[in-house]
């Protein structure tokens, strides 16, 4: 079936925080670790070499440093500018942002998923309030490269988004699902027209760190 659009998700590096496990939000992000700028320069390369064949349309990224960082070292690569989307973002976490996540999820009984419609901070969004507005972030980018190939750096988060966009599951049983994400983990969604001209979204890729094999995390 011929491909007629891609969006093409990727996680950033590994950040400092995800190092001393605090939240890294707007305040509390300080960038890449060492070995998240090199796990970034390997999915780089990786997605130059693809882009030379099948060149991506347009390339979007979020405003936290980390994926800054990262976006700026693909943008590179790839020769292309990047987009910063600001409703991509990843959650806004309020007094959270800089604290040790065990901290913030003792406090809260678990992940923001697990209570979806309750704020896990003075000021943070709910999880369900991100959700809204990482899905109708990437509606829009959809709608506004319809027969493109779109990649996004971003958040797993972002990640989980998209999968909640295309896949639909039920709210009821939305913290009941988790997606892996690794750091600068590729995942694929490709939307194809079969013989009955119906288009259909398929995730053919998901937490693909292939371009890490060589140099294990």
């Amino acid at each position: 079936m011929p491909v007629t659009s891609e969006l093409i998700l990727v996680r950033h590096g590994e950040a400092n925080n995800n190092v001393t496990g605090t939240v890294g939000g707007e305040h509390g992000c300080t960038g890449l670790s060492p070995r998240g700028r090199q796990q970034v320069e390997q999915v780089a390369a990786r997605l130059a070499a693809e882009h030379r064949s099948r060149p991506f349309d347009v390339l979007c990224g979020t405003p936290r440093r980390r994926v800054r960082e990262s976006i700026e070292i693909i943008g590179k690569a790839l020769q292309m500018p990047p987009i910063i989307q600001e409703d991509l973002r990843g959650p806004d976490h309020g007094a959270a942002d800089g604290q040790p996540w065990t901290q913030i999820k003792t406090a809260f009984g678990g992940p923001p998923q697990h209570h979806p419609d309750q704020p896990y901070a003075a000021g943070s969004e709910t999880w369900n309030q991100y959700l809204d507005r990482a899905t109708n972030a990437l509606r829009d980018i959809l709608s506004r490269h319809p027969e493109g190939r779109i990649l996004i750096v971003a958040h797993g988060e972002t990640i989980e988004a998209a999968h909640v966009l295309f896949l639909q599951p039920p709210a009821r049983i939305r913290p009941g699902i988790a997606f892996v994400t690794d750091h600068t983990c590729i995942s694929r969604w490709q939307q194809q027209l079969n013989r009955f001209n119906r288009r259909t979204w398929q995730l053919v890729a998901h937490n693909d760190t292939s371009h890490l094999a060589e140099h294990p995390r």
